[in-house]
């Protein structure tokens, strides 16, 4: 089969298109994230939470984040390990759960043993919890005592979550689920209580078949990239092999996204938004400088703490430095910083979704000067 020869405008606009970012947006929130796969959950509300964030920018301000709650509730999403998926997916993660616990050693690499050992090492606190699940759930982790004989071994960040971090080990086995959230905060339940009752995939039938859905949502991605146990990046051999003019190496992309008209828009994304969360790609592809800078000490920020990358068609074009002042009533933004000039039509476009985006929030605009 032909190697497709993209240059870097077709290959963006693929990814584009893919991220339901183009001209034409989708009809309702189920749609989209059985298209996109996975909404992260990332709690930071600097402006809205950055499942809202990406829901908003494909559907607009139709979009009620009510919807999104009300999905969960009712089954038809659900999440598992920080991400927000259709509850049909969860059938593809089931060969995995399933062989957690009884992988050969030679099979996992030295960190997945680690955690393995860990866990039986703290059973009696495992069981305890599925007790108290039974008898209770859904509950929070500082629902449950922490009776790990065994304390992770930590270089500081997950010093004393003992019970957080063997409740995520017992979700990726699939023991338990996580339920819905209050204040943010993770509960807990059993996994038979949560999870659709859909028989297992076999396990290579179901890496096959997330790579298809995870390149039917990027449209283009590398074939291997770095070890992401959550939601990985690359896509393994599906699609077909492509080059992009200027970028080393080669592409695995999605032909049903080639040799299609093109219809841009803007956008204002997530810091998480899929389209730029790999952010080696984002640079190969787009050729643009972005880092999220909420961790960095308030002197060092170039462009503020959650600044949301601006798309302009195929191309990103700067970031929008803002915050929603909810006491205040008004959506705050501080800077709109431009990576290129803008013309006034820009100007205009990225000014008109601002606006959408104070409305959305049930916010006055302040253009700060």
């Amino acid at each position: 089969m032909a190697i497709h020869e993209l240059s870097r405008a077709e290959a963006r606009r693929i990814a584009v298109r893919a991220q339901l970012l183009d001209g034409a947006r989708p009809a309702g929130l189920l749609a989209v994230i059985r298209h996109l796969t996975v909404l992260q959950v990332q709690t930071t509300a600097t402006i809205a939470p950055s499942a809202d964030l990406v829901a908003w920018s494909r559907l607009g301000s139709a979009y009620d984040p009510a919807e999104l709650d009300d999905a969960r509730a009712g089954g038809a999403l659900v999440e598992l390990r920080g991400m927000i998926r259709p509850s049909e997916d969860v059938a593809l993660y089931r060969a995995d759960m399933a062989r957690w616990e009884s992988a050969q050693r030679g099979d996992l690499p030295g960190w997945r043993v680690s955690q393995r050992d860990w866990v039986r090492a703290n059973d009696a606190c495992r069981r305890d919890i599925l007790e108290r699940l039974l008898r209770s759930g859904p509950l929070p982790a500082r629902g449950f005592p922490d009776t790990c004989e065994v304390p992770w071994r930590s270089s500081g960040w997950n010093n004393d979550r003992n019970v957080t971090l063997l409740l995520e080990f017992m979700e990726q086995r699939g023991e338990v689920a996580v339920a819905g959230r209050s204040n943010g905060e993770r509960l807990w339940d059993l996994a038979s209580r949560i999870y659709p009752d859909d028989p297992a995939v076999p396990a290579d039938e179901a890496a096959r078949r997330r790579n298809e859905l995870r390149l039917r949502s990027l449209g283009i991605a590398r074939a291997r990239g770095p070890e992401c146990p959550v939601e990985p990046q690359d896509v393994g051999d599906v699609g077909e092999t492509a080059v992009v003019e200027g970028v080393r190496g080669t592409w695995r992309v999605d032909p049903s996204l080639l040799d299609r008209p093109f219809a841009g828009r803007v956008a204002l994304l997530s810091p998480f938004d899929r389209l730029i969360y790999d952010r080696k790609r984002m640079t190969e592809l787009f050729e643009f400088d972005y880092q999220l800078e909420m961790y960095k000490p308030a002197a060092r920020r170039r462009w503020g703490y959650y600044a949301l990358p601006i798309l302009f068609g195929d191309r990103l074009v700067g970031k929008l430095d803002a915050t929603a002042d909810r006491s205040g009533g008004v959506l705050r933004v501080h800077a709109v910083h431009e990576d290129v000039t803008f013309t006034d039509a820009m100007i205009d476009a990225v000014l008109r979704e601002i606006e959408d985006l104070a409305s959305w929030l049930g916010l006055d605009l302040d253009m700060e000067r």
